[in-house]
């Protein structure tokens, strides 16, 4: 099943800096949507709830990091790709590509990597539970 999925947006004025260059934060926001729009794609959600049938209720990054090549400006279109990384019992690794359409044999823009896992509520407390069984559906890229 899946190993890459990408999301395309525009950036808006507000995620920009006096310069009009995507303020380094919202790179980070950008792999969030990506991921979620990633996790849609597939029939499930990165926040079932709190009575989700496995007893998954979120999905904190336990690592997060971002390199940036090149500016992304005010209006430009962007291709936020995600690859799935590393799939282990307990994490998923992902990693993101920005490209904006058309310059995909231009250097990335900037890439990025989270590591996630999934929790549950065991005896009141925030615990990390097994990968959900959507997430049989990944193939790791290769």
């Amino acid at each position: 099943m899946p190993a890459t999925f990408t999301h395309l947006r525009r950036v808006e004025f507000h995620e920009t800096d006096m310069a009009g260059i995507v303020h380094f934060s919202v790179f980070f926001r950008y792999m969030e949507a990506c991921e979620h729009a990633f996790v849609r794609s597939l029939g499930a959600s990165v926040h079932p709830g709190e009575d989700a049938p496995e007893g998954v209720i979120g999905w904190p990054r336990v690592h997060a990091e971002c390199d940036y090549r090149r500016p992304l400006r005010y209006d430009d279109e962007v291709a936020v790709t995600l690859s799935v990384l590393e799939k282990k019992e307990r994490a998923i690794t992902y990693g993101f590509t920005f490209t904006r359409p058309g310059e995909e044999s231009q250097p990335p823009l900037a890439t990025g990597r989270l590591v996630v896992v999934p929790v549950g509520r065991v005896d009141g407390q925030i615990r990390s539970q097994p990968l959900p069984a959507w997430a049989e559906q990944l193939t790791v890229a290769g």
